[in-house]
């Protein structure tokens, strides 16, 4: 016997009923973005290695570590799964001239690929859901992000201040950040002998990122630390108040985070998360900023933008520590058969409710009567539509209640399914 295959470590089926969850928060995606004027864009799976090499910071952890990169071997060319979907989205608009005529909103969800330890929640196929605002410079765009938000988690049912809560920051502009690098290292090299590994690595290639350690022995040295927010000029610091003062017009909490970076370089101005104590040490569900200088740094013509991401795999994880689960969607009929002769008329009368917009889930396979009725009951259906051959000789259906044990069973016409139907789907 052949030795069974079995999917790559990290990567993961999504079997039923799970899928049908995925469905249910796709949909409502779906629906979110419309309401907000927010387009959908698709880019491929796979993109050259550099656009994340330039995008994301040569000493950043996905570019280092993290990506799954292969050469062609049709033509050489250097290529990788997309481990995030920002910069293909700015590789797509500036490829396609899509700003031309001023600024666009898009959104975007499918698979990402990070050559990562598997955890609950994090794993090296994963599915992101996002937002790109580009264009658009000034900070009303930031806050109607945070509040897209803000209406996604109350649509499920998560709880602000419970559930989830938002941290702000501001990683100001190049200029200030460069200022800020610089008493960063100078700061952290008086140290050197408390450095631990990361630390020394990370020292004189991205300094800022240290300040997200999770070493909890750095941690005193981390608050000891400069803070950005103190090196930020007038135009930068104005730019984050615009940002609170539409938020708390709004009546949306939110907490100042110094600390806040994000793990790409091409941030700057607002950087946002929200944040659930609900999964552990891994509590970020959504991340995102501002990020004007990328577009331009990826050959594109200058133009500012802001957006986010969130995991959906760690969004569902939420929703179920939060016990809001969706239930499973479940037929609104199921189809006995104890007869294969009467094969046809059946298939004709399904079809027909089908076409009516009820969904019906039809019996295969054979089976005596009990043991179809009990597939039924646990399909979840709210009927049975028993297509016995007594009924069928009259032209007729016996509807079964299953859900409502005193409701009593009732025979239809199959020769007017669509004068009934919507009693189905309205009962």
């Amino acid at each position: 016997m052949a030795e069974q295959i079995r999917a790559v470590k990290g990567m993961n089926d999504i079997l039923p009923p799970e899928s049908a969850r995925w469905e249910w928060l796709e949909g409502r995606l779906r629906i979110l973005m419309a309401r907000y004027g927010y387009a959908n864009i698709r880019t491929p799976l796979v993109e050259p290695t550099a656009l994340f090499v330039r995008g994301l910071g040569e000493v950043t952890d996905i570019v280092e570590k993290e990506m799954y990169s292969f050469v062609d071997s049709m033509n050489g060319d250097a290529l990788t799964l997309r481990p995030e979907n920002t910069a293909g989205v700015v590789r797509a608009v500036s490829e396609h001239n899509l700003l031309y005529e001023g600024g666009r909103r898009f959104w975007y969800i499918g698979a990402m690929f990070r050559h990562e330890r598997p955890q609950k929640g994090r794993y090296r196929q994963f599915h992101q859901f996002g937002a790109e605002a580009m264009g658009f410079a000034g900070p009303d765009v930031d806050a109607e992000l945070i509040l897209m938000c803000r209406s996604l988690w109350r649509e499920l049912g998560l709880v602000e201040g419970r559930d989830v809560r938002l941290e702000l920051n501001s990683l100001g502009q190049p200029e200030e950040r460069r200022a800020h690098r610089d008493a960063l290292v100078a700061h952290f090299e008086a140290q050197a002998d408390r450095l631990d590994e990361d630390t020394r690595r990370r020292l004189h290639t991205n300094p800022l990122r240290i300040l997200d350690t999770k070493n909890p022995a750095m941690q005193p040295l981390v608050e000891a630390a400069p803070k950005l927010i103190d090196f930020l000029g007038e135009v930068s610091l104005a730019h984050l108040q615009a940002v609170r003062d539409v938020l708390d017009a709004a009546g949306q909490p939110y907490r100042i985070n110094p600390r806040l970076v994000r793990g790409m370089d091409y941030y700057n101005l607002t950087v946002f998360e929200w944040i659930t104590d609900r999964l552990g040490s891994q509590g970020t569900i959504c991340g995102g900023g501002r990020y004007d200088t990328l577009i331009e740094q990826l050959g594109g013509k200058p133009a500012p933008a802001v957006g986010f991401g969130m995991g959906l795999e760690r969004l569902l994880l939420l929703l179920d520590e939060a016990g809001l689960a969706p239930p499973p969607e479940a037929p609104v009929a199921y189809a006995i058969v104890p007869d294969a002769a009467l094969l046809t008329p059946v298939l004709l009368a399904i079809e027909a409710l089908r076409a009516a917009g009820v969904s019906v889930l039809m019996h295969a396979g054979g089976h005596s009567m009990k043991a179809q009725f009990k597939r039924a009951d646990a399909s979840g259906a709210r009927y049975a539509l028993v297509f016995g051959p007594a009924e069928v000789a009259r032209g007729e259906v016996a509807v079964k209640p299953l859900r409502d044990p005193g409701a009593a069973q009732i025979a239809l016409r199959l020769d007017a399914v669509e004068g009934w139907a919507a009693s189905l789907l309205n009962a």
